[in-house]
């Protein structure tokens, strides 16, 4: 844990070498995973800090982008997805460097701005991109990291087991994991359920009465709350739009415009499927995932997590190790069209990893049957899997699926 109380962030490092070079650097993801604090603690010697959810700054910022923007030699910028107009001061005000200051502006938002409509100016070419995930399970450890996919990928699957082995990160269930979630207040500040949800429930107002009005005009608050519970309930699973329109009873169109805005808030995420086709039809609808398990139970009104949620949590680490990197893999599932499902393959380019969850304390040959149906349908560039499960010995249930305790691997 840092000296001063505050978790150390897996994105810090990736923050401060993008701010070293590229003049802005926007920083990203959903609101309370701790975007100002971290751009603040590491860069906050060296540049004056604002907000946009301050009325007269706000007004201020809206009368008059290019002066707001150049009231200080560096800037961080927080919310600034409020105000789509300053995106085109800050590339008028980078343009006008010669040379280009690294790191004049670091921007903050509780959304998606590359995938937001109303922001005409990308600042290509001028600016890096920085997502910040809910605290993974080792950042609520106060390592700074999340779990050890690069070594995995790394090292020769004879290796495995003394990586593993060697892990110091303590076990925990994974339904106590899941039910704190990771943004930082109920993960790190709140010790009881009961607070937790209290947390959740005004995290929901909030995010219903300031971020989605920033994304878009909801015409049918109660119909947007609805289809949140809805994909709460259907966590980890392959959406068909047009069932859940159905089901809903509200048209696919309003469907596919609120899952957008859930996308654009980093409320859910888009996992995509494993497209190379060698001999098997796969599936290929994407498949969601919530960006924090605490919210999802609360939001799905659900007391037990469900296996589900574990497959969850393996999503935000993977996700949130992928992001921080400066060349981050590609990250995928896998389905055919026959039922074989592997949850997660990781894609480095060479080297393919597959991933497979089980809410189990003793997992079988059984639980592997798609497993090895992708590493034979995939041998040129699959060395072996990895079967998480909630035991606590590692071994090989096959001579290429090493089954592991999923809290030495997170």
């Amino acid at each position: 844990m840092a000296s001063d109380g505050l978790l150390p962030r897996l994105a810090a490092t990736h923050l401060a070498h993008a701010a070293s070079v590229m003049p802005a650097v926007v920083v990203t993801g959903a609101r309370q995973t701790g975007k100002s604090t971290l751009a603040t603690l590491l860069l906050g010697a060296r540049h004056d800090y604002v907000t946009l959810e301050v009325p007269d700054v706000f007004a201020q910022a809206e009368r008059d982008p290019a002066t707001f923007v150049t009231q200080a030699a560096s800037l961080i910028i927080d919310e600034v997805q409020r105000i789509p107009e300053l995106m085109l001061a800050v590339k008028t005000a980078i343009d006008g460097d010669h040379p280009r200051r690294p790191g004049r502006f670091i921007l903050t938002g509780s959304a998606n701005l590359l995938l937001m409509k109303r922001v005409q100016e990308s600042l290509a070419g001028r600016a890096a991109y920085v997502t910040l995930h809910p605290l993974t399970r080792r950042e609520q450890l106060g390592l700074g990291t999340a779990g050890i996919w690069s070594e995995l990928l790394e090292a020769p699957p004879r290796e495995w087991v003394e990586l593993i082995g060697a892990q110091t990160a303590p076990a925990e269930t994974w339904q106590a994991l899941a039910r704190r979630g990771g943004y930082p207040p109920p993960a790190y500040e709140m010790r009881d359920d009961a607070a937790r949800w209290i947390w959740f429930d005004g995290y929901l107002r909030t995010y219903l009465q300031r971020d989605v009005p920033d994304i878009s005009a909801i015409e049918n608050v109660p119909d947007f709350t609805r289809l949140l519970r809805a994909l709460a309930l259907r966590i980890g699973t392959i959406v068909n739009q047009t069932q859940l329109a159905r089901d809903m009873s509200i048209p696919q169109s309003t469907v596919q415009r609120y899952v957008n805005i859930l996308e654009t808030s980093y409320q859910v995420v888009r996992l995509p499927a494993y497209a190379v086709n060698r001999t098997k039809q796969l599936v290929k609808s994407p498949k969601y995932y919530w960006s924090d398990t605490g919210f999802a139970l609360a939001l799905s009104r659900e007391h037990e997590p469900r296996g589900e949620h574990l497959e969850n949590i393996v999503a935000q680490d993977l996700i949130a190790w992928r992001d921080a990197r400066a060349m981050p893999p590609e990250l995928f599932y896998w389905r055919t069209s026959k039922g074989y499902e592997v949850d997660f393959v990781i894609d480095s380019g060479a080297t393919l990893l597959p991933i497979e969850v089980k809410a189990t304390a003793s997992p079988s040959t059984k639980d592997i049957a798609s497993m090895q149906v992708f590493l034979e349908e995939y041998s040129d560039q699959a060395r072996a899997g990895i079967l998480l499960y909630t035991g606590d010995r590692t071994f090989w249930v096959a001579k290429n699926v090493l089954a592991v305790p999923w809290w030495s691997v997170l």
